[in-house]
């Protein structure tokens, strides 16, 4: 086994819950590695991200966005992140393991009868639309990035490049320039702004002609003239596509967004239509994060995606929320135990207590003078997230309840502290309880 973060992997694997295996994809910032879920027996994949090579190259901000983006997707033709892991120096995606390997792959070898080529749309649409309707853009659809399961059924993977709509101007376009260069949609090359949707819709047809030809329609050793064939929609359809076929394709690869098909519209073209069968799921199925307990008990599960919040290598604390003016720390007691504990330290110190509807408890004193609110978020079987903030008032007496009397008792049972405003501004140790380290 390479050498990965020494205190992460032991005998038992990373974290002590996946042992890893061979390397099955590389790339400039990250490796994937096979690996099993030592308690189930599961098989998944594990995507390892150097954060020191993501230092100065702007990039940190993608990979957010793909943890963020990707909690979100629940869809059978999507690869699913079942949680994300950090250390000081990694970051661990730990996803789908799907067994049948890139698309790319399987076309490499020869283009798709009409019949599979339609089948693999379908399902490439199904997902696409899933993607648009929760307000997120893949922007680097393409073989490489569809993979196959053990079923035959596509894939789609890598949100790396994704967009979402708060990232949207004014003018009601993204503008980040990116993509395939094969694969990049004409308006994007001209600078002026892009709808999302729309050029996702012009990947899929790129895609989708070079399953039915098995070659690309837009191709050329000289990036600028394979650009000057894009912009201006030049290609040409083998003489083995159906009529049908070349029509949707002309509207897929339409250069004028305004005039190219939509998702929509692709329900009623004649070759999109023959087979298709909406793809019906129960996105719960799909979902990883959920609370533990019965839903009448208010604690929140923190999923290991919240991990990454804690990473003080790569900020991610907005996937934890805004925690203001403030400090967390880890526990071995229970929600439970922490709620009780802070209730009986405000009622000793004559605040008014507030036990909060989900998972907090929201602690006053003087007439509302001062105060400050108390959650907790269940982070394993034996370890506890408190998060503290400061509401209203001076920091003294809130730091008399606080630091003297309720957060002495926690620290008593192994747990590691930082303060939440410090760690927006500057670089802090990892805790070890928290970040594995």
């Amino acid at each position: 086994m390479p050498e990965i973060d020494k205190v992460a992997v032991e005998d038992t694997g990373l974290f002590g819950k996946y042992e890893l295996g061979r390397v099955i994809g590389c790339g400039a910032f990250a490796k994937v590695h096979y690996a099993r879920n030592v308690q189930t027996g599961q098989s998944v994949a594990v995507k390892i991200i150097n954060k020191k090579k993501l230092n100065g190259t702007g990039l940190a901000g993608n990979v957010k966005r793909e943890i963020t983006i990707m909690s979100k997707l629940h869809h059978p033709n999507i690869v699913r992140l079942h949680e994300v892991l950090a250390t000081k120096t990694k970051i661990f995606f730990v996803m789908d393991f799907v067994r049948g390997g890139e698309l790319f792959g399987k076309i490499s070898k020869g283009r798709f009868v009409e019949d599979l080529s339609r089948r693999y749309f379908h399902q490439l649409i199904s997902a696409v639309s899933y993607c648009h309707s929760h307000g997120i853009f893949h922007r680097d659809l393409k073989p490489e990035n569809l993979l196959l399961d053990e079923n035959g059924d596509l894939r789609v993977t890598d949100f790396g490049l994704s967009a979402v709509t708060d990232q949207i101007r004014s003018d009601g376009l993204l503008h980040t320039l990116c993509g395939t260069p094969a694969y990049v949609a004409p308006e994007i090359l001209s600078k002026k702004g892009y709808d999302g949707a729309k050029v996702d819709v012009w990947s899929c047809g790129v895609v989708l002609f070079v399953l039915a030809a098995g070659y690309l329609p837009f191709n050329d050793p000289n990036l600028m003239v394979m650009y000057k064939k894009i912009y201006k929609g030049e290609f040409r359809c083998p003489r083995w596509m159906s009529p049908d076929l070349r029509r949707f394709l002309s509207k897929l690869l339409d250069t004028n967004p305004e005039t190219r098909i939509t998702l929509d519209g692709m329900l009623q073209d004649p070759w999109f239509k023959k087979g298709y069968k909406e793809i019906k799921f129960n996105e719960e199925d799909y979902m990883t994060r959920s609370c533990i307990g019965p839903k009448d008990e208010r604690i929140i599960n923190l999923n290991a995606f919240d991990l990454i919040s804690f990473s003080s290598g790569l900020n991610l604390s907005g996937l934890f929320g805004d925690a203001g003016e403030g400090e967390r720390l880890v526990t071995r007691k229970s929600p439970e135990k922490v709620l009780e504990m802070a209730e009986e330290a405000g009622a000793a110190a004559d605040m008014e207590v507030q036990r909060k509807k989900d998972s907090g408890v929201k602690l006053e004193g003087l007439n509302g003078q001062f105060g400050f609110e108390v959650e907790v978020y269940r982070l394993t079987a034996e370890l506890t997230v408190v998060e503290v903030r400061k509401n209203c008032g001076d920091a003294v007496p809130i730091n008399n309840v606080w630091e003297e009397k309720l957060k002495s008792s926690l620290l008593g049972g192994a747990t590691t502290s930082y303060n939440s405003e410090e760690q927006n501004q500057q670089q802090q140790p990892e805790s070890q309880e928290v970040a594995g380290d």
